[in-house]
């Protein structure tokens, strides 16, 4: 694994190896309630991005400016003048997925992921490597959200990305298209992905005790 501390190790650290879904677990609130539809996941995981790389950038920048006592104050006024952005955006040139996703496009201000990042790597890394982390945190959210957005939707309706791909005769099972569908899909992702992790581990050890 790449060091964190360049911008490729640190952009592929959120996209793989700490992928905020799947390995961090946070940002569950727009994971479970919005994922009910392939295209929900990829605006939801976009609009995070945009907001996670700008405000990660401008937190960087400003690290040995803002003052320790108020901090948290300013880290809400940064990503909460990016979020406003991004939501009179959408309002304009993306009103429908706008309306999909409903007051979560506003709860991005308060979403853990864009707090763990501004605190724990922007306020104490330099911009490139700050943009590196949130692109990659971004990224990975968006991918993790997004698959798990296709199976829901699938399962629930029969289609990706309102393309149907199940026959006719198929009944779409309602509870996918609810939030306990989404904490059955996640709770079986988790599971497939933990598998492929220690699957993984299991292969790297035995070829270094080949190596040995």
């Amino acid at each position: 694994m790449l060091k964190k501390d360049t911008f490729l190790g640190a952009f592929l650290n959120g996209l793989i190896y700490e992928n905020p879904t799947f390995t961090l677990m946070l940002g569950m609130c727009p994971t479970l309630g919005i994922t009910t539809a392939a295209m929900n996941g990829v605006g939801m995981g976009l609009a995070t991005t945009v907001v996670l790389v700008f405000s990660n950038l401008f937190i960087s920048m400003l690290r040995n400016i803002i003052p320790d006592k108020v901090r948290i104050p300013s880290y809400i006024v940064i990503i909460a003048s990016f979020v406003t952005m991004i939501d009179l955006l959408m309002q304009a040139f993306l009103p429908s997925l706008r309306a999909a996703l409903g007051t979560y496009i506003q709860l991005i201000v308060v979403n853990c992921i864009i707090f763990a990042r501004a605190e724990s790597f922007a306020a104490k890394n330099p911009p490139i490597q700050a943009i590196g982390d949130g692109l990659g945190m971004g990224l990975g959210f968006t991918w993790a959200i997004t698959l798990l957005s296709c199976i829901r939707e699938l399962i629930g309706s029969g289609s990706i990305f309102g393309f149907r791909l199940m026959p006719e005769a198929y009944q779409p099972m309602a509870i996918m298209n609810q939030v306990p569908g989404g904490f059955i899909t996640l709770g079986i992702l988790l599971i497939l992905v933990n598998m492929i992790k220690a699957a993984i581990g299991r292969h790297n050890q035995a070829r270094k005790e080949e190596l040995a």
